[in-house]
């Protein structure tokens, strides 16, 4: 964790563009099982505390598992990408659901008091085992990121068009903006669930943090591409992927949620020129500039 991640594990473009859209990175059985059979241990045991804002790289100090998971060439690189080298430690918790639980957790977003809207921490997710849909795992709402709430306001809503649950094989990683909306889901099997959650935040500025070998080729195919052609094709692109509309989008004021996107990639890569199909450029053209 103290070294800078190799090029080579740093997240590129597209999934940069995925992360900005839909509020999350999933990464499939990442973690190698004999690590996640020692995690599971660690984390059955107790996991002491660092200080809260202690640089990453003085957490979980060997002999600890989750710091051995932390290290892994391809976290860093994931973590490097979304927060930059550096980041430090606000919390973690091990989340725990019982076998056959009667209820779940209710719908919400963390830290009701941030309102950062151009930068942000995140939050990974670490299940050292597998988590079939039975066991209930996490529950997404993908694009909500944007969509800020005073935590548990959004408790009453049971399900939400295009949600998603976080579940999957043994060492599977989930990778969150803090604003995602989300919850724990109730455990109808007869073993235990167990999840890692870690919040990071950055320390240094969130611009250009990925890959970027890849974004000028990307920004080029938005300019000469006319929004039909991307909308109809399946190919992903920078464009497709900004600008899809998630399940539970309103017909006119999901659109927010584009320019919201939009404004939030203009940040990460320090291109205030970038648009597309007009979103921004409509609105910055007002009378008195032109």
């Amino acid at each position: 964790m103290g070294a800078m991640a190799a090029k080579r594990n740093l997240l590129d473009t597209l999934q940069m563009a995925r992360f900005v859209a839909k509020g999350f990175l999933r990464f499939d059985e990442l973690i190698p099982d004999e690590l996640n059979r020692s995690a599971l241990e660690e984390m059955e045991r107790g996991i002491p505390s660092p200080r809260p804002w202690t640089p990453l790289a003085g957490c979980y100090p060997p002999p600890s598992a989750i710091g051995a998971v932390l290290r892994l060439p391809e976290v860093q690189g994931i973590v490097e990408s979304l927060v930059g080298p550096g980041c430090e430690f606000d919390h973690h918790a091990v989340h725990i659901r019982q076998p056959h639980e009667h209820y779940a957790q209710h719908l919400h977003g963390d830290s009701i008091i941030d309102t950062r809207t151009e930068h942000f921490d995140i939050q990974l997710l670490y299940f050292p085992h597998d988590v079939p849909p039975e066991m209930g795992g996490t529950l997404l709402v993908p694009g909500s990121h944007f969509r800020r709430v005073n935590e548990a306001d959004i408790a009453r809503y049971q399900n939400v068009r295009g949600q998603l649950p976080f579940v999957g094989k043994a060492g599977t990683l989930l990778a969150l903006h803090h604003g995602l909306w989300h919850c724990g889901r109730r455990n109808d099997t007869d073993r235990t669930r167990t999840m890692f959650k870690l919040r990071l935040n950055p320390v240094v500025k969130q611009v250009r943090l990925w890959n970027t070998d890849d974004l000028d080729r990307e920004v080029e195919r938005v300019r000469d591409e006319p929004i039909f052609t991307w909308m109809r094709s399946e190919e992903e692109t920078l464009a497709r992927i900004l600008g899809m509309p998630e399940p539970w989008f309103e017909h006119a004021t999901g659109r927010l949620e584009i320019v919201n996107r939009i404004r939030l990639w203009r940040s990460l890569t320090g291109d205030e020129t970038f648009d597309f199909d007009g979103w921004l450029t409509r609105l910055e053209n007002t009378p008195a500039e032109r």
